[in-house]
């Protein structure tokens, strides 16, 4: 009864080595999974210069064994004296820690404060650090309500970034590249500092320029879902064009192939034709007045002008002419063979001279058994109504021989293809 009611017992206690004490003080607490279990009961220096905590532990889990773990937490982001120890027992089948024993440094974890990790940064990195904190203050001053909206979205940015991280890290070589050239890049754009700032004021330029134009700017976002709807309509009927299109492209592939050996071939021209090119650049526009085809194209109103009456005429005697040019057309053999015939007739010669002269006689003639044409007498031709001209009407080409390919004499109306000259 003295024992329990005057605690004259003794404790279990144990040592743990830190790299640092990590803000302890005695008096702080000992928790094992999160339950408290115990007490810092003396902070001191072992002979290395490391911080050497003494615990007391509950006797229900007294004694801890070999593995035993110990690291220095906090229990919250901020404040003074607010850390405590978590232990993590080890193993039943381990050894037992006997009371007053001690856990190596190779078993402890000390926190890392914030201030060891400021005193990592040069000054300009902690001005420009406390700078933004400041900024932060700024930008957030007044705006607790809209701040307090926006937290609700942490936490599924927070979700979101984990899942995207943990993508990333399925394939670490493809994570790693990104890194070193995201390092790369940020090495480029630090490089160029004075390019990006340029840029960032040039764009705030710019913004504040849309933001004068805001009237403007709200009625062609007005118009923009009209817009997007027929461009979407567009964009259907495009779909439908690009599958016809695809047929050409397929059918034009094998064209391509020869176009390389071609643009070979046209090289040379395209050379040779710069000279060409230029005079017909001097041709097109020249300096001084009236030497060029640009002002004689802009008289051409005034030649219109002069010839609306001239040209009618002209149109309405072609047209009056039609029927005696198709007429005449068919009889193109006839004349050409006169005119190449004519002149033989009259080449042959001798020592005194040409022999034979030879003219057209435009009358009636009529053939004897000898295959000779002879000139019909006046008289007969008028005082013999029954006479009849050997060949009254010829078909188109009919005045020659037929050619072998049966294209003369060519039939026509109302004439005799029969009636052509004897011979080959």
């Amino acid at each position: 009864m003295a024992l329990a009611l005057f605690g004259g017992g003794n404790s279990y206690k144990v040592s743990a080595v830190f790299e640092n004490a990590g803000q302890l003080v005695s008096g702080n607490e000992v928790r094992v999974g999160g339950r408290p279990a115990g007490s810092v009961t003396d902070i001191e220096l072992d002979d290395n210069g490391q911080a050497l905590i003494t615990m007391e532990v509950e006797d229900s889990l007294a004694p801890l064994h070999a593995g035993t773990t110990a690291t220095i937490r906090a229990t919250s982001l901020s404040g003074i004296a607010n850390r405590y120890i978590s232990l993590q027992p080890g193993p039943n089948n381990g050894s037992e820690i006997e009371d007053g024993g001690r856990i190596g440094a190779d078993h402890t974890n000390a926190p890392v404060d914030i201030d060891q990790l400021f005193n990592t940064l040069d000054p300009k990195t902690r001005e420009g650090l406390r700078n933004l904190i400041r900024g932060s203050a700024d930008q957030y001053d007044g705006r607790g309500p809209e701040a307090s909206e926006s937290i609700k979205y942490f936490a599924p940015f927070l979700s979101g970034t984990t899942r995207l991280f943990g993508e990333l890290a399925l394939d670490q070589e493809i994570f790693e590249r990104f890194v070193v050239d995201t390092a790369d890049t940020v090495s480029a754009i630090a490089e160029r500092r004075d390019d990006l700032s340029a840029l960032v004021s040039n764009t705030n330029t710019a913004m504040r320029a849309i933001g004068d134009e805001n009237v403007a700017l709200r009625r062609a976002l007005e118009l923009l879902p009209d817009t997007l709807r027929k461009a979407n309509t567009t964009f259907v009927n495009l779909r439908s064009t690009l599958d016809d299109l695809q047929e050409l492209v397929d059918v034009s592939k094998p064209a391509t192939r020869e176009l390389a050996p071609f643009f070979r071939e046209l090289r040379p021209l395209v050379r040779e034709a710069r000279p060409t090119i230029a005079d017909l650049r001097d041709l097109i526009r020249s300096p001084g007045p009236n030497n060029d085809l640009i002002e004689l194209t802009a008289k051409q109103p005034r030649l219109a002008q002069l010839t609306s009456s001239v040209f009618p005429r002209a149109i309405r005697a072609l047209d009056r002419s039609q029927p005696v040019v198709e007429y005449a057309r068919g009889y193109t053999p006839d004349i050409a063979g006169w005119i190449t015939k004519f002149a033989e007739d009259a080449g042959y010669y001798d020592a005194n001279g040409h022999y034979a002269r030879v003219m057209p006689v435009l009358s009636p003639t009529e053939r004897l058994p000898s295959n000779t044409l002879v000139g019909v007498p006046p008289a007969r031709r008028l005082n013999n109504p029954g006479w009849q001209p050997v060949a009254p009407n010829r078909c188109p080409g009919g005045s020659v021989q037929p050619a072998p390919d049966g294209s003369s004499p060519r039939p026509f109306a109302g004439c005799d293809t029969s009636t052509t000259p004897p011979g080959p």
